[in-house]
């Protein structure tokens, strides 16, 4: 049965994308087989990964009900298969309104890949609409980005607020898989301050595995890939590599 994570925060910025790609690629590293699905209608995550021009994407499957999610699938550079995304996903906001149970419809098109893959990743739009609805429906966990900057807390309780809505209306298994603090330097204090404070506001949800800022992510963008092949000895490489044998080992499932 595969794993299906919604990586999610409603502000933008904090690094959704780049998670999504480099826990996918090194959880790939392992050996686990792994789908990254595009629900946010900027395609930021294909278009990083190189995935442009593409005739069906998860609209495609969200709107038609007899098109299954594999006939949309493209392979990476990742060794992650990806339903890709673009602009048209934004008007499925307003055209799946009044779809009954329309908030269940991205899990009932994962049931037919839910044996063929280990994890589902699910990079969600920087918002709580619809596409974030599906996404934590269909989702066992999510795991929220939060850039190590002051501005780190504004959103963060209206989006616990709503994880805890959407498990107790839609998804009892729901859980926070943790807080991941991202773009983190070492050298100041302003970003060892954010990450102790948020560790004093959320606990144990906070995975003590920051992700170091690097130009080299805007770079991996720029060559469609991932940063584990990129630069691979890099200290950002590292900590993803750590943030998904800590997934795998299921070492984060007592953050709740």
């Amino acid at each position: 049965m595969a794993r299906v994570i919604a990586i999610a925060n409603q502000k933008g910025g904090v690094g959704k994308t780049t998670t999504t790609i480099s826990l996918g690629a090194a959880l790939s590293e392992l050996g686990a087989r792994v789908l990254l699905i595009d629900m946010d209608s900027q395609g930021t995550l294909s278009v990083a990964l190189g995935i442009h021009g593409v005739e069906k994407t998860i609209y495609d499957v969200l709107r038609d009900l007899e098109m299954p999610l594999e006939d949309v699938l493209v392979r990476t550079v990742t060794n992650c298969d990806l339903a890709p995304s673009n602009i048209h996903l934004a008007g499925a906001e307003v055209e799946l309104l009044n779809e009954p149970g329309r908030e269940f419809i991205l899990k009932g098109k994962l049931a037919s890949v839910d044996r063929v893959y280990d994890y589902v990743l699910l990079d969600c739009p920087p918002s709580l609409g619809l596409m974030t609805l599906n996404a934590f429906t269909a989702a066992r966990q999510i795991l929220i980005p939060v850039q190590a900057h002051f501005l780190a807390f504004r959103g963060m309780q209206l989006l616990l607020t709503t994880i805890s809505k959407v498990k107790i209306r839609l998804n009892p298994g729901l859980e926070v898989l943790g807080i991941l603090p991202t773009f983190y330097d070492a050298r100041t204090r302003h970003s060892r301050e954010v990450v102790e404070q948020l560790k004093e506001h959320y606990g144990e949800k906070v995975i003590e595995i920051p992700i170091p800022s690097t130009i080299k992510f805007a770079d991996t963008t720029t060559a469609g890939e991932s940063i584990l092949t990129f630069s691979s000895a890099s200290a950002a490489a590292a900590s993803y590599r750590k943030l998904a044998r800590e997934v795998h080992n299921g070492q984060t499932s007592k953050r709740r």
